[in-house]
């Protein structure tokens, strides 16, 4: 059973937030996969996993290099590949999933502060915890900065 679940952004933006939660997908052995919504947003992403601390990286690449793809611990897409057999995907930037087969986990991750998005993962919500193979939750940042089970 996939756990699905949401993170809705308050208070820290998705190049906050998202390399630490790839940090602790990676601790745990597993792989990610995060799909974006273009090329331009990709090569953003990319070069916040290089700097977003000053003492660490996450080892990664953009998809498109057949020959290195499969050898990433993570790997950030355009499109439904997972050309390195990821554990976990990862939604960002308004791309939105269709179901959680064959991952042990999704993460969708939407802003509070754009209207469409939040409507939009409402709707993916239902869609999703209508299947009930899917362990979903719903997670919600406090003023703090942590992350909340809201459901």
């Amino acid at each position: 059973m996939p756990d699905v679940l949401f993170y809705h952004l308050e208070n820290q933006p998705l190049e906050k937030v998202l390399p630490q939660l790839l940090e602790k997908t990676l601790e745990r052995g597993w792989r990610a996969v995060v799909e974006t919504s273009s090329p331009e947003r990709a090569a953003a992403l990319d070069a916040t996993l290089w700097t977003f601390r000053d003492d660490s990286f996450l080892p990664h690449g953009i998809a498109g290099d057949a020959g290195t793809d499969g050898e990433q611990p993570v790997l950030i897409v355009t499109d439904s590949g997972n050309a390195n057999d990821a554990n976990v995907r990862f939604y960002v930037d308004r791309a939105v999933p269709q179901n959680a087969q064959g991952y042990e986990r999704i993460v969708f991750i939407f802003s509070g502060h754009d209207p469409d998005a939040v409507v939009e993962a409402r709707g993916v919500w239902r869609a999703l915890a209508a299947d009930k193979d899917n362990a979903v939750t719903y997670w919600q940042q406090d003023p703090g900065g942590r992350w909340v089970k809201k459901a």
